[in-house]
């Protein structure tokens, strides 16, 4: 399993930002493609080539506000879920009676322990780091989560710890992940799959707790498939364990190349569907949506075309997405995910001649040019293949601030009508260059 360490502390001492300064990005905004909910509590980092998981946690405190016992578990389960644990503190106000409440807590837990002291703004307040020895977790380490003073400190101290004990397959094996909300079949998928019960299948919501991963063979092609627990949204994870089953499935989903996505054929659409959905559109996997419990659908010779455009318009922000029909109850249909899983896995690894690519990006900016943005017009140069897996391309243009997001995705739309992505994602990087235009 991925590396996984835990940010834990009082309330307002600076973790979220400290979370956001480690995995590179701010969890915390909006999306403009419509239907992808971004609620999050972990996060992936790299440091010096490596890599680990990120996992936040709300502020521990004493007293009788209110859900604090609640906030108290949840962070209790993230340390246990973790491999190493970075204690925040801050060092602008001193220690806490708060912060020997958590020292107690962490003195309990086998694992290592980081010290961060925050808020040293300046290279002059790294003496206020001195008292926190007194909590007993050796040498703290001064940093601004804030302006990243000292996070370079913290990052060399996290990866000491790091240990890599993730399973590695052939790079012939396809991998895949059965994900979705809780109760809409995936476990009966993932046996109908493997053709044996494989999974402990249960009508009680939140039966799988943890990633399996079952390799298997069919058609001479090897495969593993994991089955996770299932993803519920954030008003129903907050009180137990089920929210960090949501970290273990997420951890399955990045070990995939492709996911399937199970909707309740009987139910639909609803908007913890979309939730699962942005999260595999994070993880930036190939995958396929499978309709399950279509036996118990009253059909006519309309009935899979009226769905199919309603899952369409509800997830427009995977409309790249191969849709199938299954019954994991009665084992109807299961052939059909081969097909389309096979197809999404070839385009995820799919690699273009870099002489395509800038005659398609040459013909597509000839038909429709870009209109001036922030002041300025973009002037594309060429562009070439730097990654599969999913599909990435870096584009060299004049200022890529000149490109508005309309533009963006008119190109990626124009990619896919001439070029078979179906099933995967793909993504422009788009780079400054100052002369030579396509």
């Amino acid at each position: 399993m991925p590396y996984k360490v835990a940010i834990v502390g009082r309330p307002n001492v600076g973790k979220s930002t400290l979370f956001n300064r480690l995995v590179g990005e701010r969890y915390a905004i909006t999306d403009d493609q419509a239907g992808v909910t971004r609620d999050r509590i972990y996060g992936r980092a790299e440091w010096l080539t490596k890599n680990y998981r990120v996992i936040d946690t709300g502020g521990i405190d004493i007293g009788d506000a209110p859900f604090l016992n609640q906030i108290k578990a949840q962070a209790q389960m993230a340390m246990d879920e973790a491999d190493a644990i970075i204690f925040v503190v801050d060092g602008k106000v001193g220690l806490t009676d708060s912060d020997f409440y958590i020292a107690k807590m962490l003195y309990k837990a086998d694992k290592p322990i980081i010290l961060a002291v925050n808020k040293i703004d300046d290279v002059n307040q790294m003496q206020n780091v001195y008292e926190f020895y007194s909590l007993g977790f050796g040498d703290p380490i001064g940093i601004s989560s804030y302006h990243g003073l000292g996070t370079g400190d913290l990052s060399d101290r996290i990866i000491e710890h790091l240990t890599e004990d993730e399973i590695v397959y052939d790079e012939s094996v396809l991998r895949f992940c059965v994900v979705g909300r809780p109760n809409v079949g995936k476990s009966s998928l993932t046996n109908a799959i493997l053709g044996e019960e494989r999974v402990i299948v249960s009508e009680i919501s939140g039966t799988t707790r943890d990633a399996i991963d079952t390799p298997f063979t069919k058609d001479k092609k090897d495969y593993v498939v994991i089955d996770t627990a299932g993803i519920k949204k954030r008003g129903r994870i907050y009180e137990n364990a089920d929210k960090y089953s949501v970290i273990r499935a997420i951890a399955g989903l990045e070990r995939s190349d492709v996911a399937l996505l199970v909707i309740d054929g009987e139910e639909g659409v609803i908007e913890q569907d979309k939730h699962v959905a942005g999260y595999i559109v994070d993880a930036h996997k190939a995958v396929v949506i499978v309709v399950n419990k279509w036996d118990a659908i009253e059909k006519n010779d309309k009935t899979m075309h009226k769905m199919e455009k309603k899952i369409k318009e509800e997830f427009k922000f995977l409309d790249y997405a191969d849709i199938i029909f299954t019954s994991a109850k009665d084992k109807s249909r299961i052939h059909t995910i081969f097909p389309a899983l096979n197809e999404a896995y070839e385009n995820y690894q799919k690699e273009v001649p870099t002489r395509i690519l800038n005659e398609l990006l040459r013909d597509t900016v000839m038909m429709n040019p870009p209109s001036i943005f922030n002041r300025g017009k973009a002037s594309f140069h060429y562009m070439t293949q730097v990654a599969i897996k999913p599909p990435t391309f870096l584009v060299f243009v004049n200022n890529p601030d000149y490109i508005h997001f309309s533009y963006q995705r008119y190109l990626q739309n124009q990619f896919r009508a001439s070029i078979d992505f179906k099933g995967t994602p793909i993504r422009f990087v788009f780079i400054k260059k100052d002369s030579n235009e396509i």
